[in-house]
């Protein structure tokens, strides 16, 4: 019996009771079964809006497990088209950082956010400014010396 079924039962009983509509015992309970009616409607309402959501949210969870599936995988040579021979690909290696080291790859193409001591402004580099080991702030023209540590 669902809870808008069991809300009518209740109503009924009180109806069978033959307490007068009127009367002030009649008028509290038929707000109360009232009451208890809109509340099993919109216990209902809410059980269909959950069960929409648990739905739609295991669409989407086998939406992205594909999609995780066919990217993670891009470290396979037979995934790669363009690959003659399977000898350029060497495991040790992964993928060289193309699928966004989502396989555990290095990321040779990494980019740290430095900040100017001079100016404070933003100075973006990568692995082979740090190997030079000094650039130039592009804020202020000032010459940075950087340290990798």
């Amino acid at each position: 019996m669902t809870v808008v079924e069991k809300a009518a039962y209740l109503k009924g009983l009180v109806e069978g009771l033959g307490v007068e509509p009127e009367s002030r015992d009649g008028k509290l309970w038929g707000a109360l079964t009232e009451l208890l009616s809109q509340m099993a409607h919109e216990i209902e309402d809410l059980q269909e809006s959950d069960n929409d959501y648990a739905d739609a949210l295991d669409e989407i969870a086998e939406e992205l497990s594909y999609l995780e599936e066919i990217t993670c995988d891009l470290d396979r040579p037979e995934d790669f088209e363009d690959l003659d021979d399977e000898d350029d690909y060497d495991d040790e290696e992964g993928c060289g950082g193309e699928c966004g080291s989502c396989c555990g790859c290095d990321d040779d193409d990494a980019e740290y956010e430095l900040h100017c001591p001079n100016c404070g402004g933003p100075i973006i580099v990568n692995e082979e400014v740090f190997e030079v080991g000094e650039t130039v702030c592009p804020g202020c023209g000032a010459s940075i010396v950087l340290n990798a540590d």
